[in-house]
């Protein structure tokens, strides 16, 4: 039962959700979720009973002292409200968690019973994944949904992708199932770079969910902190002439593309083709996943043994075309995400979804 004594009458609420995980490249979305409730004070009223969703041998609990006294932290989803006045107020209602590990369709259904009590008008799930884009370019941000009415209405783009999903995909179809009007942001990351944060992912995506719910988002240092995190890779990709030939021939991929973002269609080779590459070449580090020493299709600016970031001579383009996971948007991004190609990352082993359409997966 959902007791929602404590939180007063939203106005025009939006659910805003993104998780930790598959569907996180570089930690983009979940510290997107996080900066909105730093900035606006979020106020936590609710919490997802830990025991029900996650696998404690994958996500473990952790201990920590507090004035002496030791206590538990357990991996879990938070719901928190924050109350934006101006001229034109409008209530956010931000969920933040990571992937659970079981029983996706229950987890989904109490999310949305959530934003049935709350009044919630629209759900927008945030998700960041691995592609093939320039670090020196714009990140790609595609918006995706199930609903063609409101792929119309909003100017998205309708989802069409088949294969495997995480818990952004099946979020989405639960709420349009439930006749609750949902739509997924996705950021490609680079691929070469993958080690969160990325701060110029993150504020991308906030700058797209701005335009979208027609509301001012206030964005502290990340701009400042976006232009350092770029400085940095041009400082270290310059340190090796192939990866410096590698990111000039991302850059002329995406600046001949007919379209800033891939259509759906492409979004979907891309991540067809990335499969059959990975089912080709054996095992190999789960897309996603952060930068490790075997030989990964797609390679990584790795940290080296006195904790600098080093790059690492990246595959000839030709090789690495369709390194992409679970959703997508620009010239060669793709991914679980509504617009780039690449593929998801974050803490599970799994290859990525797609955001486009998430198909009803078992939990």
């Amino acid at each position: 039962m959902i007791e929602l004594d404590g939180v007063p009458e939203l106005v025009d609420p939006v659910m805003v959700a993104a998780f930790e995980g598959w569907n996180d490249a570089g930690d983009a979305a979940s510290t997107a979720v996080a900066h909105l409730d730093s900035e606006w004070k979020g106020e936590v009223f609710a919490a997802l009973d830990a025991e029900d969703y996650y696998d404690f041998q994958v996500n473990r609990p952790t201990v920590w002292l507090d004035g002496g006294v030791r206590k538990i932290t357990w991996p879990t989803t938070r719901l928190s409200v924050v109350r934006v006045g101006g001229d034109k107020p409008r209530d956010l209602v931000l969920v933040r968690g990571i992937e659970p590990s079981m029983r996706w369709r229950s987890f989904c259904n109490e999310l949305l019973g959530f934003a049935h009590e709350l009044g919630v008008e629209l759900v927008v799930i945030l998700g960041a994944l691995l592609g093939d884009t320039p670090h020196t370019r714009p990140v790609p941000v595609s918006g995706v949904t199930s609903d063609p009415d409101l792929a119309r209405t909003m100017d998205l783009e309708e989802t069409k992708y088949e294969g495997p999903t995480g818990i952004v995909g099946i979020l989405q179809e639960a709420c349009t199932h439930a006749g609750v009007p949902a739509v997924s942001l996705w950021a490609a990351v680079p691929h070469y770079v993958s080690q969160p944060p990325n701060p110029k992912a993150t504020l991308a995506l906030l700058n797209r969910l701005e335009d979208l719910i027609d509301l001012r988002i206030p964005l502290g240092e990340l701009p400042e902190d976006a232009r350092a995190w770029q400085v940095g890779v041009d400082q270290l990709a310059a340190e090796d002439s192939e990866v410096a030939e590698y990111v000039q021939t991302l850059e002329e991929a995406r600046d001949t593309a007919e379209l800033p973002e891939a259509s759906g269609e492409a979004i979907a080779r891309e991540f067809e083709r990335y499969l059959r590459r990975r089912d080709g070449s054996g095992p190999a580090a789960a897309p996603g996943s952060h930068a490790t020493e075997s030989g990964d299709p797609a390679t990584y600016l790795r940290d080296s043994p006195g904790g600098r970031p080093k790059p690492v001579r990246p595959q000839r383009p030709e090789t690495t075309e369709g390194a992409a996971g679970d959703t997508g948007g620009t010239a060669g991004a793709t991914g679980d995400a509504e617009g780039t190609t690449g593929s998801p990352t974050g803490d599970s082993k799994e290859p990525p979804e797609s955001p486009e359409s998430p198909e009803s997966s078992e939990d």
